[in-house]
């Protein structure tokens, strides 16, 4: 399998940029036995096995820690599928997302009748004394 070009860069940058501001991790992402286009292979066949089709990015990109951390996984076999790559939405905060409107059926819900009782004042008042 050969992973869309953005799929790569987006592993190859989080892998990147965690070996360099984390010191435990460097070591494990420069060793000569690991490389991307395995680290890719590993992924795509634990997505396979697992039988989801639709993962959070920290979850793939647990898996590619997991590959250059973990020495007793070998050279994983290549596996025929697709990755999509797709940037999330930017945050809004001033704008709610569109929940579809439920027809609800006015026939089958009785009105509801209201009898308002004055209040009962027991307390004095100012203008009482």
């Amino acid at each position: 399998m050969k992973a869309s070009e953005n799929f790569r860069k987006a592993i190859e940058g989080y892998l990147g940029t965690l070996a360099q501001g984390d010191t435990a991790f460097a070591p494990h992402y420069a060793k000569a036995s690991k490389n991307l286009e395995s680290c890719l292979n590993y992924i795509f066949g634990e997505v396979k096995k697992t039988g989801f089709c639709a993962f959070d990015n920290q979850e793939i990109f647990d898996m590619a820690v997991k590959y250059y951390t973990d020495d007793s996984i070998g050279t994983p076999a290549s596996v025929a599928c697709r990755a999509v790559v797709q940037p999330p939405a930017p945050a809004d905060l001033f704008s709610q997302p569109a929940i579809p409107a439920v027809p609800v059926k006015t026939e089958s819900i009785p009105p509801v009748k209201q009898t308002v009782k004055p209040a009962v004042q027991t307390a004095l008042t100012l203008f009482d004394l």
